[in-house]
């Protein structure tokens, strides 16, 4: 993985510049697409913190705690079922 090689021998600060630019652009366009109508509004908001989390540990935990909430919801709560013939 010479990516990762190249990746580390970037100074710290430059790292986390960079990370924070995409980090922050991709939570601002989920936050865009909260108000626009259409789907994929959470997509950017979890990627947004995942590449914010390769240098941020307080992005890592709230990550973490996403990650945790989202394996708590259960898919067959938002099944629609169809209504009972009368």
């Amino acid at each position: 993985m010479e990516y990762r090689k190249i990746w580390r021998q970037l100074p710290s600060a430059l790292r986390k510049t960079i990370v924070s630019v995409f980090g922050f652009t991709l939570i601002a366009i989920g936050g865009v697409l909260l108000i626009l109508p259409g789907p994929f509004t959470l997509p950017p908001v979890i990627a947004g913190l995942f590449i914010l989390a390769l240098e941020f540990t307080w992005a890592r935990s709230l990550l973490t705690k996403a990650q945790d909430s989202a394996k708590m919801i259960d898919p067959r709560k938002f099944k629609k079922r169809k209504p009972k013939d009368l």
